[in-house]
C-alpha cells in the first residue's frame, strides 16, 4: 500500500513533519509512506489556475495516485494553519483528489490537548461538498506536549498506539 502524508505546516522544525517520519520510519514494512511539503503552495486566490502551480500538480499527481493520504495538523488558535487550509481550498476548487480518498488525521502540538480542535476543524473541512474525503472514524492521533517527547525513541507511547491502529 502506498501513502502520502501531508505536513500540515510550513515551519522548518515543524513537529507534525516529525510525527509523519516517525511513522513512515517505523511502518515501512507495512506500507510506503512519502512525506510531502506545502511550504511552496500559493496563498488560494480563485483568480489563478491552479494548474500555473507546479507544486499544486506535484500535490494532485501523489494524492490522486496515492492508496490513502495522513494529514498532519497543527494547532494554530484552535484551527488548522492557514497553509494547509489553502492547499484544501486549491485541491477541492477545479481539481478533487481527495474525494472518496480515506484519510487519516494525525496531530503533534506544545500544549496538553494536542491538536483536538484543529483536528475536529480540519474533520469538517474534509467532509465539505468538493473535498468528499472519507475520512478514517477513530483514528485521530493527538501528540500533547510535542517538545518534550523524542519521537525518534524506538520504544515509545507514541509506537505503541500507531501500531494499534491497524493501519495496513
Amino acid at each position: 500500500m502506498k501513502f502520502v502524508g501531508l505536513v500540515g505546516s510550513n515551519y522548518d522544525q515543524s513537529y507534525n513533519r516529525k510525527l509523519l517520519e516517525f511513522i513512515r520510519r517505523n511502518f515501512k514494512f507495512k506500507f510506503e509512506l512519502e512525506v510531502l511539503e506545502i511550504d511552496k503552495v500559493p496563498m488560494f486566490n480563485q483568480d489563478e489556475k491552479w494548474d500555473e502551480s507546479f507544486q499544486l500538480r506535484f500535490l494532485y499527481n501523489k494524492i490522486t495516485r496515492a492508496d490513502g493520504v495522513i494529514i498532519a495538523t497543527p494547532e494554530h488558535n484552535h484551527t488548522i494553519s492557514a497553509s494547509l487550509k489553502s492547499v484544501l481550498e486549491w485541491l477541492s476548487y477545479e481539481v478533487h483528489p481527495f474525494e472518496n480518498k480515506p484519510v487519516m488525521i494525525v496531530g503533534a502540538s506544545y500544549y496538553d490537548q494536542g491538536t483536538s480542535r484543529a483536528q475536529v476543524h480540519l474533520r469538517k473541512i474534509l467532509d465539505a461538498p468538493g473535498v468528499n474525503a472519507y475520512t478514517l472514524p477513530g483514528n485521530e492521533f493527538l501528540l500533547g506536549k510535542a517538545k518534550k517527547l523524542s519521537i525518534t525513541m524506538e520504544t515509545s507511547p507514541t509506537k505503541e498506539l500507531l501500531n494499534s491502529l491497524k493501519l495496513a
